[in-house]
């Protein structure tokens, strides 16, 4: 194997449902990692969720960059390249660290007894390799199913964080969110600072941190934000963090964060509280945070690219992404008429998830994932009319053919917007990128 493409090709062989196989459980993982003799010499932070974990990391990431440090950042799914799981310094890995970082988990896992990774477990191996070769001083690994028994969970976290928490990937962690919470709440460690930006959490997340001596902070509590209040335009512009820091109670009055919607406050919150506790080990600075949160960029998540007609991308895919885009549409002000480019994997709650833009919606363009678990336009457009959203609705054979579709027929006062999968968003950006 020489190219990347090619162990992409062998990591997705290794399972048998390729990059849509999953496998939760760490026996597999840590044997290959001991095997790797991997070991930690910088802060750890895991981040967990069910929605806001991208958000997260990516103003950790931003703001200990701008603070002077190397830091490395692992996250998941990518867009366009598989580079972008694995990042120092906000870019992206390069083919050549990739291949020579798999080349090593290849021989670790072939030495331990040809132990069977999936594409995630393999990946994770190969990230931590890929930042140990660049020297970084801090790593943040994004959960990527659960938290419990997700690969990552074989690291040891200095700080862990758990971001919302709602109803997602059930036929794995459970049909409630007491059931998620707990799962969510593995990545938490005895006596270590377990941080839940969750207004609402699971008792079970309560309760597990309890049990195993966490040291848990929570939003309300020992961390939180408020909307700054007033007539003069510059409060409107700004919001209050704090945090109760030992004996201190700390307050700071910031711009808002780069990131659009009023749920990122909770995000950026949570954000600055891990920071805080990791003072000694980490400092960063007010000179660091400020341009950190206002600089901070996330393809996908509320991503408008310019020109017109509008374009709007958002991955979101569950019932708490999807209202949230539904609030940030209302506020983008007046447009025609609305174009949808939808597609969704089958294994989420389509209806549940498509009910926020009920009567918002002037057509809808659905697409069907090729992957594995990529659901039938014909299904997704069932279930549009079923449950009488409004609009007119089109299938077409994929992303990218849908997002031709919209862009063909909308004009300069209308905007399009685009969601429901990575899967979805990746199609669309492959077809924007394509001239007419």
């Amino acid at each position: 194997m020489k190219t990347l493409d090619d162990w992409l090709a062998h990591l997705e062989g290794l399972h048998p449902k390729g990059q849509a196989g999953i496998e939760l459980g760490l026996d597999r993982v840590s044997l290959v990692k001991k095997t790797l003799g991997q070991s930690q010499h910088c802060p750890v932070i895991i981040v967990g969720g069910t929605n806001g974990k991208g958000s997260t990391c990516a103003y950790l990431e931003n703001i200990i960059d701008r603070a002077g440090y190397k830091v490395g950042c692992y996250t998941s799914p990518h867009l366009v390249a598989y580079n972008e799981r694995v990042r120092v310094n906000g870019q992206s890995a390069s083919d050549e660290a990739l291949c020579a970082a798999f080349v090593r988990v290849e021989a670790a896992r072939q030495q331990a007894g040809n132990v069977s990774l999936t594409y995630f477990e393999f990946g994770t191996l190969a990230a931590w390799e890929v930042f140990a070769a660049a020297g970084v001083e801090a790593v943040i690994l994004e959960v990527g199913l659960g938290g419990r028994l997700d690969a990552v969970n074989a690291y040891e976290p200095d700080i862990s964080i758990v971001t919302g928490i709602a109803l997602d990937h059930t036929d794995w962690l459970g049909p409630d969110r007491e059931s998620i919470g707990y799962e969510k709440a593995g990545i938490f460690r005895a006596g270590k600072p377990a941080f839940c930006a969750d207004p609402n959490p699971p008792q079970s997340l309560l309760d597990h941190a309890v049990a195993i001596g966490a040291d848990l902070r929570l939003i309300g509590r020992d961390f939180g934000f408020e909307r700054m209040q007033g007539e003069g335009n510059e409060n409107r512009l700004q919001w209050r963090w704090w945090c109760r820091s030992g004996d201190r109670l700390v307050k700071r009055s910031l711009a808002y964060p780069g990131l659009r919607g009023p749920i990122q406050l909770y995000n950026a919150a949570v954000t600055l509280a891990a920071l805080d506790a990791l003072t000694d080990k980490l400092p960063v600075t007010m000179q660091a945070i400020r341009p950190g949160l206002i600089e901070t960029e996330l393809a996908g998540r509320f991503q408008v690219v310019p020109g017109k007609p509008a374009i709007v991308l958002d991955v979101g895919h569950n019932p708490q992404a999807v209202k949230v885009l539904a609030d940030n549409l209302s506020t983008m002000g007046f447009f025609d008429r609305t174009y949808a480019v939808l597609g969704m994997l089958s294994d989420k709650d389509i209806a549940g998830a498509l009910l926020p833009l009920k009567g918002k919606i002037d057509y809808w363009h659905v697409a069907t994932l090729s992957c594995i678990r990529g659901a039938s336009a014909e299904k997704i457009a069932a279930i549009i009319t079923d449950a009488r959203l409004g609009g007119e609705v089109v299938c077409h054979a994929s992303p990218a053919q849908a997002m031709q579709a919209a862009k063909g027929l909308a004009a300069e006062s209308d905007r399009i917007l685009v969601f429901g999968s990575f899967y979805t968003v990746a199609g669309a950006l492959d077809a924007l990128r394509k001239k007419p």
